[in-house]
């Protein structure tokens, strides 16, 4: 694909009432919003109007041991199952890419490859599975363990698994389901393919009863940044979400990724890269700073302390002062490794303080945050699409629907103007919009291996 024809993906990241730590509290956000279906048909509607590749829902399981009056000021972590909420919306949209998040920890394999295989088919070819590993500590002891698994294991355990689900969604030939009814075959036998599989965390045998997904397979996203998390994207996502807070930073971490996907046989257009982005969008770059302020004075220091005590693997930090320098010297815990770094990173780099450093955050747990008018926040946009940063944004509107609107209305206008961004959608499945190749069946490959039917 060359320069003058490639064009961004953008993803609309939904959730809650918002992405800021304080958008509940905004007046004119309605905090239920999220729980009523109308609502979010509204918001899927709207992201589709403006032609994104693919709504995206978040997921967290269980709640903080935190004291219930911190909890209490905290919006962030109530959210509906993903799974169910994609497929409502699939009924009342069309074109629009449908990623949800399900951990590779808690659910067994065979149940998250027939989950979203159904979706697939009941959208048309628009699912995306985005994978985790889960680095909190009180979703292990929702689901009956003592301790969060260490970073490592929770990998290694996520590529066995990504190898099964792919194995089980290649359970069927394309045209396997041949509905011979003068014959009485529902089904070609011979393209039917079992999963065998004995493994150091999962056995399993057996196939998937629907016939195989519209898009071959869903498509794969990945959000993790550590070195563990690139691999495991390297190996098998097409899709990478990541928090990256400069250019710099952004292009060194593209390098590294795109870098590692020979290893595996694949090239650099097999795999999009996606930096989240929070914008405060501004007719003028006043208006823009006053949406920012506004929800930035609404943040409760217990709550901004408390956002990074979980992202630091739930470390108390009410020994340090609020105003003091940030401490950087804290220990590394299992769960969010490379949020972990990029606070630190932030912290340093810039001299904050614990105050400062959660008010940086606050707009997004660590994603980028623009704050202007549509020109200046496409130039950026663009700056980072053309010097290698980026393949496209997952954006982070820090109210609901306020933010959404705000980008689709102003925003996406200037960069289809500049000819980044599609004006009409041209295909109908997820790939289509991402350019990404449909998988091929292990049984009908060029130059197949016999032991590709089966994952060892």
């Amino acid at each position: 694909m060359t320069q003058a024809t490639r064009q961004l993906h953008l993803g609309a990241f939904l959730f809650g009432a918002g992405h800021h730590l304080a958008a509940w509290r905004h007046p004119e956000v309605d905090p239920s919003g999220f729980t009523q279906l109308h609502t979010l048909k509204e918001w899927a509607r709207l992201a589709e109007a403006a032609k994104f590749d693919a709504i995206f829902f978040a997921d967290n399981v269980g709640m903080s041991d935190a004291p219930a009056d911190t909890l209490a000021r905290n919006a962030l972590p109530h959210v509906f199952d993903p799974l169910l909420v994609q497929s409502a919306l699939a009924a009342v949209t069309e074109r629009i890419g449908l990623v949800a998040t399900v951990s590779t920890t808690y659910l067994p394999p065979y149940h998250l490859a027939r989950k979203f295989a159904t979706l697939d088919h009941l959208s048309g070819g628009r699912s995306g599975w985005n994978l985790v590993t889960s680095g909190s500590e009180f979703e292990a002891r929702a689901f009956g363990l003592p301790h969060q698994l260490e970073h490592a294991e929770r990998y290694k355990i996520a590529h066995e698994y990504v190898a099964i689900v792919k194995g089980l969604w290649d359970s069927w030939e394309d045209g396997a389901f041949i509905h011979d009814k003068v014959n009485n075959r529902f089904f070609d036998p011979a393209q039917l393919h079992r999963v065998t599989h004995q493994g150091a965390k999962f056995n399993v045998r057996g196939s998937l009863q629907a016939p195989r997904a519209p898009q071959g397979y869903p498509v794969l996203v990945q959000a993790g940044s550590s070195n563990d998390g690139q691999d495991l994207a390297a190996a098998s996502a097409e899709l990478v979400f990541t928090a990256q807070q400069t250019v710099e930073d952004a292009r060194a971490f593209y390098r590294s990724l795109k870098s590692r996907l020979p290893a595996w046989g694949r090239s650099e257009d097999d795999l999009k890269i996606l930096p989240g982005l929070s914008p405060f969008v501004g007719r003028t770059q006043q208006e823009a700073q006053d949406k920012f302020e506004q929800l930035q004075d609404l943040i409760d220091p217990v709550l901004g302390v408390g956002l990074l005590s979980a992202f630091l693997g739930n470390i108390d930090l009410s020994a340090y002062p609020i105003d003091g320098p940030f401490p950087v010297d804290l220990p590394v815990g299992e769960g969010w490794k490379s949020r972990h770094a990029l606070f630190n990173k932030l912290a340093q780099r810039d001299n904050l303080s614990i105050r400062d450093l959660y008010k940086r955050v606050a707009t997004g747990r660590g994603h980028w945050t623009l704050v202007g008018t549509p020109e200046s926040i496409a130039d950026e946009i663009e700056h980072w699409f053309t010097t290698g940063a980026a393949d496209g944004f997952n954006i982070l509107s820090p109210t609901l629907p306020h933010g959404l609107k705000d980008f689709s209305e102003l925003v996406i206008p200037e960069l289809q103007r500049r000819g980044l961004f599609r004006t009409e959608y041209t295909g109908h499945t997820l790939r289509d919009h991402l350019g990404l190749r449909r998988p091929v069946h292990p049984a009908v490959a060029a130059a197949r291996d016999p032991a590709l039917l089966h994952i060892a």
